[in-house]
């Protein structure tokens, strides 16, 4: 019997001391993947080194974690999920207590490597953990608990990150993780059982080689491909051209070999497939939105950082809200309603996003935001349980691997298509506009201030900045709006979803209840 197939019997404290032990895992991964962000010009000061060469601090770190992700069905397997979470907290926590003590950008980089491959099998073990542990109709409920800290920890990391780095310096950036790690691992070591082990299989070093290679080499280009240019960059097509490669090889290799890397049968499952597209979309939606609203409002409406964090923060407390009132309900509600119920709202959200200007106030943004944070809180945790409704519980750890890969992977496609959406509507929209800008035109002609009478060189650099600004402000809400019609291609995805369990994890439940019974 391998571990995945084993029912897990556990009293309700215990289940309550694994779920909080492994939130706290999952809450520090995760807001490392946005924390690092604000503390960027801080560190490029300490370590001498060009904005370009600080990038690869957040660039190595998500590369490593894609990479790694995949290969946690495999050593959870061999090494048992208790002792490969164990593991991966000490890890990450002694990478985190480097990273704050690196003294130069080589070893920055190096540490972060680390902390990404120590930190990629939190979130895959923690979803696998908690449908093991629970009953089929509670499991929305705990997925609601736990997705709390996946969905929250990026949209607070920015604050805290830039709180920590003004009160005291960079290096609490990654401090602030000890003592966490510390008890993440005290509850792991406490309370998660240890099951079977699954030492059958082999490890398939040529199809970890060649989707690390795919993986990696779309994730540098997806990271650095705006700053590059794109294809009109040696770098950029080098990276695509790895990535192409490295997928076909993938492929070819894992559909002619026995035992391969990744068990293609788990694509077979069409709960699998299907949430895989949606946690994509979400992904998607989830990053892009936070990487586009902080420039809009600091850059483009004059924002403080402070402000700007301050009215951006409610959007964590609507999914917090919405994770809590979705986890009650969802014993009683159709899982597949409560996910449209999500979309519809982010796409609401969107919308009226796209329906800003530059003297929108405090109130709108902040009721957007809470909107929006509302909607995504009703997706993640009903669409975690019915994406491995159904999926025989031998493959649940894999499955998860894939389900985090591609929210992660979404994210990185979502910020940049976004950010390249921008720079290049932002060019369009401004030589339309500018077109539009001449002494015969009659709102110029017309204005009775000076600094508009195109006859100076002061009069044309304002007009020219202001034309930029709205280009810039034309470019953000079409991006919004482009976001809104990717979200709403998801709605109808869900009429395949099915929503019965898969009939050998209703046996393993039964026993695993019974076993509870008798202990």
């Amino acid at each position: 019997m391998s571990e995945q197939d084993a029912p897990l019997a556990l009293d309700g404290m215990q289940r309550k001391v694994v779920t909080g032990s492994i939130m706290v895992a999952t809450i520090m991964q995760t807001l490392d993947s946005t924390i690092a962000n604000v503390a960027l010009p801080h560190m490029q000061g300490s370590f001498s080194s060009t904005q370009e060469q600080t990038a690869w601090v957040l660039t190595s770190y998500i590369v490593a974690a894609a990479i790694a992700t995949p290969a946690t069905g495999w050593l959870a397997g061999r090494f048992g999920r208790k002792n490969l979470l164990a593991g991966a907290v000490i890890g990450f926590t002694l990478s985190s207590m480097l990273c704050g003590a690196a003294t130069s950008l080589e070893e920055m980089v190096l540490f972060r490597v680390l902390q990404g491959l120590s930190g990629a099998a939190f979130v895959p073990l923690a979803q696998s953990i908690l449908l093991d542990i629970y009953p089929f109709e509670q499991r929305a409920s705990a997925m609601a608990m736990w997705g709390v800290g996946v969905m929250v920890g990026p949209i607070v990391g920015p604050a805290l990150g830039g709180y920590l780095t003004d009160v005291y310096n960079w290096r609490w950036v990654f401090y602030i993780n000890v003592p966490f790690g510390i008890a993440a691992l005290i509850g792991i070591l406490a309370s998660v059982p240890t099951t079977n082990l699954d030492r059958t299989r082999r490890f398939d070093w040529f199809g970890f080689a060649f989707l690390s290679l795919g993986i990696g080499a779309m994730q540098i280009m997806l990271d650095r491909g705006n700053h590059q240019d794109w294809f009109s960059s040696t770098e950029i097509v080098l990276e695509a051209t790895f990535a192409v490669v490295g997928f076909y090889l993938f492929i070819y290799h894992a559909a002619t070999v026995k035992n391969p890397f990744v068990e293609l049968r788990i694509f077979k499952d069409r709960n699998l497939a299907i949430g895989l597209v949606i946690i994509f979309i979400v992904g998607m939606i989830l990053y892009a939105t936070m990487a586009l609203l902080p420039p809009f409002l600091e850059t483009l409406m004059g924002y403080p950082v402070t402000l700007a964090g301050l009215v951006l923060a409610p959007r964590g407390a609507g999914t917090m809200l919405a994770m809590l009132i979705a986890g009650r309900i969802a014993s009683k509600v159709d899982m597949r309603l409560m996910i449209a119920f999500g979309l519809s709202l982010a796409s609401l959200s969107l919308w009226e996003m796209a329906q800003f200007n530059l003297e929108v106030n405090q109130w709108t943004i902040i009721e957007t935001g809470i909107v929006q944070g509302f909607g995504l809180g009703f997706i993640f945790a009903p669409l975690t349980t019915i994406t491995f409704a159904t999926l025989a519980p031998d493959l649940r750890t894999e499955g998860t691997s894939f389900f985090s890969l591609l929210r992660n992977v979404g994210s990185s496609v979502g910020i940049s298509i976004s950010e390249t959406f921008i720079a290049y509507m932002t060019q369009y929209n401004h030589a339309e506009l500018a077109a539009h800008v001449s002494p015969l035109n009659p709102a110029i002609r017309d204005t009775t201030n000076p600094l508009w009478s195109l006859t100076t060189p002061e009069s044309l650099a304002m007009v020219n900045g202001e034309v930029t600004r709205q280009a810039a402000t034309i470019a953000y809400l079409n991006d919004f709006r482009m976001m809104m019609y990717m979200t709403l291609l998801a709605l109808p995805l869900l009429v395949f979803l099915r929503t019965k369990p898969h009939d050998g994890d209703e046996v393993a439940e039964q026993e695993s209840e019974m076993a509870e019974v008798m202990h």
